[in-house]
């Protein structure tokens, strides 16, 4: 009986060995001195299992002679090792030790023979000294680049330089813009009918004259007013357009104040002085109701320029316009020249 149990262990032991080890290969177990040789580690183990494998700092040896270069993992159960040495020998390498699920499984150990150089001494004079530091050859290939977009920034610069020119001889023009403070076309009006008022044109005799002046008065205004021209009209036109736009109380009398004009004009037809009054409070009282007190009080008056003055100054923007994008490409270039000749030179 006892003999099964230990015969049972005895297979446990063999299926749990199986189940965990680790498999170490050399890519290459001879190698010159300074060479480097890979190391394989990879771990047969259940899925999930817990695996933690050697850690070698940079330089660590694994034995005295080989030195660890660098420790890579590719994947969860390989890991790689980068190896090297610098002394002729035949070098074994131990066991690598790995952890899983806490226990310690080792690999088989290998070999690595380092091969020397073979140095002729019996022929010393073919042997030579340390060279001291030797700057990089010219290569005109290499300069050629920035030599031709140096040659091209100056070009460019140069003309900047006659575009310049041709800018600064080119005086600009000065354009004045005057503001200038208005009446209003009512304002305006009042104020000539506070004129015929002040010359007492309608107790004169001239009654032609203050007629002529007054309705030339309400013309004006109704031309600014509404703004169609008045001036170059007949009173039956006139009074036709403002149908639709005033009151039909004022356009009578308005109507009445041009044929008594109009007859006064050209049919010397004379008038008795309260009908004058008369007419020139009906002025009055038609500008009064009509006015517009929301219109703009100042009047911006810009000078027209000539063609010749219109192409100056287009010329002007233009020459900006390039000499700026000019400018910009040379700062372009300037940092490419600059930042290629530091690269060569470093």
């Amino acid at each position: 009986m006892k003999k099964l149990f230990l015969f049972i262990g005895l297979c446990l032991g063999c299926c749990c060995a199986m189940a965990q080890s680790v498999e170490a290969t050399i890519d290459s177990i001879e190698i010159f001195m300074g060479e480097q040789a890979h190391v394989t580690l990879t771990v047969n183990a259940p899925e999930g299992a817990k695996i933690v494998f050697p850690q070698y700092k940079r330089a660590q040896q694994i034995t005295p002679g080989v030195e660890v270069v660098e420790t890579r993992n590719e994947g969860d159960n390989v890991q790689v090792l980068t190896i090297t040495s610098f002394d002729e020998n035949l070098y074994p390498l131990p066991p690598f030790p790995v952890l899983v699920n806490g226990d310690t499984v080792k690999s088989k150990g290998l070999a690595l023979k380092v091969i020397g150089i073979e140095v002729d001494t019996t022929h010393y004079e073919k042997f030579f000294g340390p060279k001291d530091v030797q700057d990089n050859p010219f290569l005109w290939s290499e300069w050629a680049p920035l030599v031709w977009l140096t040659v091209l920034m100056l070009v460019l610069l140069a003309l900047t330089g006659y575009l310049y020119k041709r800018l600064r001889d080119n005086k600009p023009i000065m354009v004045r813009v005057r503001v200038i403070k208005k009446l209003l076309p009512h304002q305006k009006a009042m104020k000539e009918i506070e004129q015929i008022k002040a010359d007492r044109m309608q107790t004169s005799e001239n009654q032609k004259e203050y007629y002529t002046k007054l309705t030339d008065t309400i013309r004006r205004y109704i031309e600014e007013r509404y703004g169609f021209s008045a001036m170059e009209m007949t009173s039956s036109e006139i009074i036709e357009r403002l149908t639709q736009q005033g009151d039909q109380k004022a356009l009578d009398e308005l109507r009445l104040l041009f044929q008594t004009a109009d007859l006064v004009k050209f049919a010397k037809y004379s008038t008795l002085i309260n009908e004058n009054d008369m007419n020139l409070v009906t002025a009055v009282d038609f500008i009064n109701s009509t006015k517009a007190e929301n219109l703009p009080t100042e009047e911006v008056l810009r000078p027209k320029l000539s063609e010749e003055d219109q192409r100056s100054m287009k010329t002007r923007r233009v020459l900006k316009i390039v000499i700026g994008v000019i400018l910009a490409v040379c700062v372009c270039l300037l940092a490419y020249v600059a930042y290629g000749t530091w690269e060569l030179l470093s």
